[in-house]
């Protein structure tokens, strides 16, 4: 029984720890580093709460070690898959019956855990798995992940309260109940925290989810999953399937209860699950709600007024954290010639700076690239551009496989505005600049808006406000997220709602009440306190 409105004050984002040199939270990540390395773990599926063992086996490495062996893990077949169908199907019908504060609050308890005792944990299996630094594993499986659960637990609330009004003699009242079906979660490998919401977000709302996480970061998303089930999220609620795309897929989106599919991932891999909901929707019992988040040519366009310092060091977090390796990473810029010649010069010099190497190794800046295929496909652009007369590589280049995936930070100049790496997506520490005449502001305004079939992120800057406004209308469509004086990564949950549109997804808003309300089904429901006795109208008297 719940008599009472409850009130759930508003969060504020979660606090970034530094990790300075001898500060008790970088000596207490070591000691956990440490202790995870030496023990190599076996992944099961979890469905139904119960851990299944395929035999199946697939091995987990760190991309910047290949002799660093963390884990194996079992891969689900079809028998597999059927029954993490079922067992979500079975879970929904006590879960979706929960009151929704006794949902929240177990989200809001893995975001305690997670503040806490499991911070090291997951930002220690971030490290090993994904090759990210401390910095960017804080600011992704700690710090985001922690404003996934609260600000969703917020935005939850404030969903609940949106009421229509009443007339006089009637109550009319709005339920926001979960969807008929199942939800099914396909996450990226560069994101721990997007991993985990993607399949917490729908739960939170009373969804139940099958839930197939990139093969690349397993290690990472398994200890998500053993998070919240400390948390005390009932069994069946989240159902962890690694296993083939394909093979997980196909069965999951033949299912007529199939009714979400929550996605990171490559424009591709997106376009193809569409056309199979597409084939199918005549099976299903309700239309599927497709929720993308894919790939992105992310811009920084630079004006003539533009500070040289901000712009130079922008670019570099921008192209070169994480190795590039974010959907939003600033990938194509676009120069004025009069300032050309002292950005260039300030780019070589700081990008020869910076140095690439192990996470493990607290000096190094930019780390291994994810795997095998993500390092070929990077250095066959680089190729591509070396052997091209219509770019050239200023700074970078070098690739090197022989301990781990290592690619320098990149920088490709080129004359051609429609060059090869001014479109097409490389997903890694590589940045192309087009230099313009700074009389053609509005012309390659133009250029940029057409470019790419993306619209994730980009950039402006300048300190002249009408060049601003004029790149804001022209830009408009070309990106979800705006920055004006900044670089195109790092969106905060609930500060910058994240996503993009054309190629790059459904922009349903990650970080925002938007993104939770499409896995929401509304019922309105209408009582009438005095009901018509007589079905005649006044207009039908006629004297």
């Amino acid at each position: 029984m719940h008599n009472g409105i409850y009130f759930y004050e508003k969060p504020q984002n979660e606090p970034i720890k530094a990790y300075t040199h001898g500060s008790p939270e970088k000596i207490a990540f070591k000691e956990t580093l440490a202790k995870m390395k030496e023990v190599k773990i076996e992944i099961p599926l979890i469905i139904g709460g119960k851990e299944i063992k395929t035999g199946n086996i697939e091995k987990c490495v760190s991309p910047y070690d290949h002799s660093q062996e963390l884990a194996t893990f079992h891969k689900a077949g079809e028998k597999e898959v059927k029954m993490a169908i079922e067992s979500s199907l079975e879970a929904k019908k006590l879960w979706e019956s929960f009151h929704w504060s006794e949902r929240v609050a177990i989200f809001r308890k893995a975001a305690e855990l997670l503040s806490g005792k499991w911070r090291n944990t997951l930002n220690a299996a971030t490290m090993l798995c994904q090759s990210k630094n401390i910095y960017q594993a804080e600011i992704d499986s700690a710090c985001e992940l922690i404003d996934f659960f609260n600000f969703n637990a917020w935005f939850l609330t404030q969903i609940y309260t949106d009421q229509p009004i009443s007339p006089k003699g009637y109550w009319n009242r709005t339920e926001y109940r979960p969807l008929e079906g199942f939800v099914f979660a396909v996450t990226p490998f560069n994101f721990t925290a997007i991993a985990v919401n993607l399949a917490a977000s729908p739960a939170m709302i009373g969804n139940t989810v099958v839930w197939k996480p990139a093969s690349s970061s397993i290690y990472s998303s398994y200890y998500g999953m053993k998070l919240l089930q400390e948390a005390g999220l009932p069994d069946g609620v989240i159902n962890f399937v690694p296993g083939d795309g394909p093979v997980v897929g196909n069965i999951v989106m033949d299912d007529p209860n199939m009714s979400g599919i929550h996605f990171t991932g490559s424009t591709k891999t997106f376009q193809t699950m569409w056309k199979k909901v597409g084939q199918n929707i005549d099976k299903y019992k309700t239309y599927p709600r497709i929720v993308g988040e894919t790939g992105g040519k992310d811009f920084v366009f630079v004006h003539k007024s533009a500070k040289v310092d901000s712009v130079v060091h922008n670019l570099i977090r921008g192209a070169f954290e994480y190795q590039g390796q974010k959907c939003s990473a600033a990938s194509r810029a676009y120069i004025p010639d009069n300032l050309w010649d002292e950005i260039k010069e300030k780019l070589i010099n700081t990008t020869k700076e910076i140095k690439v190497g192990s996470p493990e190794k607290f000096t190094n800046f930019v780390n291994a690239v994810i795997d095998r295929p993500s390092f070929n496909k990077i250095k066959s652009y680089i190729d591509f551009a070396k052997n091209s007369e219509e770019a050239e590589v200023i700074v970078g280049g070098n690739c090197d496989d022989t301990v781990g995936y290592f690619i320098e930070p990149t920088i490709i100049f080129t004359s051609n505005p429609n060059f090869k790496t001014m479109e097409e997506e490389i997903f890694g520490p590589v940045l192309t600049i087009y230099v313009y005449e700074n009389d053609k502001f509005e012309e390659t305004l133009k250029i940029c808006n057409e470019t790419s079939p993306y619209a994730l992120t980009g950039a402006i800057f300048s300190q002249d406000r009408e060049a601003i406004n004029i790149a804001n209308k022209i830009l408009y469509h070309a990106a979800g997220n705006f920055y004006i004086n900044d670089k195109p990564t790092g969106a905060v949950v609930g500060q910058q709602p994240f996503g993009g549109s054309r190629a790059s997804g459904t922009n349903d808003k990650a970080g925002s009440a938007l993104n939770m309300m499409r896995w929401i089904s509304v019922r309105t429901v209408k009582e009438t306190f005095e009901p018509i006795e007589d079905y005649r109208y006044p207009f039908l008297e006629e004297r």
